[in-house]
């Protein structure tokens, strides 16, 4: 075994041991079904940021999208991050924290179908809702798993990937069903500090790098190679050191908006805002989750900015995801110090999966276990008894999970393109207008999640029968960008012509801004 291996098990034996800990720490405070999904609306300003910050960036972000747009943009795909920390974050907490926190506790409900239904006095639109979220977040959380078992594996190459999303998907079990709500609040502050020691950490090394020559050299060396390849990178429209990504300005754009406004209409991430306990803690919260989405989201993109230099402009032989692992593999992998780095880092990532999977994984379930089953049984279902049915199905979610990113089933891999831009693209409308007018009806509402639906199943069949599959999977963040703005516009549209009759009940629910 080598010294980057032991090192990377012993950090993770203690990590695993932490968080095991905390699920069983938390376990006394998620015994009620309000404790185990949402903390008992009793969560401070500091875990819910982190909660909230953890949960956006995953692995993926880094072995993905940072990897990805870096090697491709440039310096450009910075803005990403910060589009990210501005517009998915620090505008998210200012519109709808406060708003979202009064209403789902006036509405007593725990989960976004759950809001759906009794905001709109819909049991039908629970249902979809519900459905939605089992279709199409639980591959979401496969590609997660799958993107961080392939780092696993760049560091261990002789442990096959799936050994590694085994570990993490039993390791994200025990703590999640543990602890509920409570226990992935707090595991997310842990994993946010070592994400923020870790993504700095990483940029000092990188910038270290001789290739990169620091701070003042970056910018020149990176103009130097783009000279030294002018052709070869013209030819694909590639601008390096263009700070608005150059021939790439119309797909960083796209981009930036998916990635940020689509937290806007994520269960999992408007969820982090019904459990968070007052006021106070929400303007708080609101800047300790811009400046951790900062330091996360625009050091993740800084990183992959520097691969070119890093690794000589040579793609490494496992393509696109395996650019960052071989930056850490180049930067960390020699000396002590290194390696030492190395295995944080390594936590880092895992901790920015596990926070989203928990995540994921909490929403898909309780989604059946709250919303879908009661909906559709004719007998009431005692709280207990949904209590340890969505305990099962986080078992079960995360076994899901793991058997379809091991399986390269073909239509689960498909679905993963589409899931950020289509969950959120269906409730985006429906959440948002309803938490600001009372003019919003039922109809206005069901057509805004059905537009969000038909906009990109529309997209996806007309390009495929023009093209092919794959030509609409690489335009998933066009088809997710329009499907949010087609939402947004279809729920008051609809509502303007359709009318509420049960008025005095929206009076009641609004009421709840005038109160505490």
């Amino acid at each position: 075994m080598s010294q980057p291996q032991l090192y990377t098990i012993i950090a993770l034996c203690i990590y695993a041991i932490a968080m095991a800990l905390i699920g069983c720490i938390s376990y006394g405070k998620s015994k009620t079904l309000d404790g185990f999904l949402i903390g008992g609306r009793n969560i401070g300003a500091w875990v819910t940021a982190f909660a909230y910050g953890t949960t956006y960036f995953s692995a993926v972000v880094f072995v993905g999208y940072a990897g990805q747009h870096g090697w491709n943009i440039g310096i450009g795909a910075i803005w990403i991050g910060i589009g990210n920390a501005v517009l998915g974050c620090l505008l998210s907490w200012l519109l709808f924290a406060n708003r979202t926190r009064k209403m789902t506790k006036k509405l007593h409900a725990k989960t976004m179908p759950e809001y759906f239904e009794k905001r709109y006095a819909s049991k039908g639109m629970k249902i979809l809702a519900a459905v939605i979220i089992f279709v199409f977040l639980v591959p979401y959380s496969a590609a997660v798993y799958k993107g961080l078992g392939s780092l696993f594996s760049a560091v261990f190459p002789g442990v096959e990937t799936w050994v590694w999303m085994l570990i993490i998907a039993c390791l994200t079990a025990v703590y999640l069903v543990a602890g509920g709500y409570v226990a992935t609040a707090y595991t997310d502050l842990v994993q946010g500090i070592i994400m923020i020691v870790g993504v700095v950490c990483l940029i000092v090394a990188v910038l270290g790098h001789e290739n990169v020559g620091g701070i003042t050299g970056f910018m020149s060396n990176l103009a130097d190679y783009q000279a030294a390849n002018s052709a070869e990178l013209a030819e694909k429209g590639i601008e390096l050191t263009d700070i608005f990504g150059g021939s790439s300005f119309k797909f960083l754009c796209f981009n930036i908006m998916l990635t940020s406004f689509g937290t806007w209409g994520l269960p999992q991430m408007i969820g982090k805002f019904y459990a968070i306990k007052d006021t106070a803690a929400i303007k708080r919260g609101t800047i300790i989750s811009t400046i951790f989405c900062l330091i996360i989201g625009c050091g993740a993109y800084l990183i992959g900015s520097t691969s070119r230099l890093i690794l000589g402009g040579q793609l490494p032989e496992g393509g696109i995801d395996s650019i960052i692992p071989t930056v850490l593999m180049e930067v960390l992998g020699g000396g002590t110090f290194g390696i030492i780095l190395l295995a944080i880092i390594m936590i880092l990532l895992l901790s920015a999966s596990m926070s989203t999977l928990e995540a994921v994984v909490l929403t898909s379930a309780s989604a059946v276990a709250v919303d879908l089953i009661p909906a559709v049984r004719k007998k009431e279902t005692k709280p207990e008894t949904q209590m340890l049915l969505t305990r099962i199905l986080c078992l079960v979610f995360v076994a899901c999970s793991f058997i379809f990113a091991t399986q390269n089933i073909p239509i689960i891999v498909s679905l993963m393109s589409f899931s950020w831009g289509l969950v959120s693209g269906c409730f985006i409308g429906p959440y948002i207008w309803g938490l600001f007018s009372k003019k919003i009806t039922k109809i206005g509402a069901y057509a805004g999640i059905l537009s969000g639906l038909l906009t990109v199943g529309g997209a996806t069949l007309v390009i495929t029968l023009t093209s092919n599959f794959s030509n609409a999977a690489a335009h998933s963040p066009e088809m997710g960008v329009a499907a949010m703005a087609v939402s947004m516009i279809v729920v008051p549209v609809v509502s303007l012509f359709t009318k509420n009759k049960d008025k005095e009940r929206i009076d009641e629910i609004f009421e709840c801004y005038n109160e505490e």
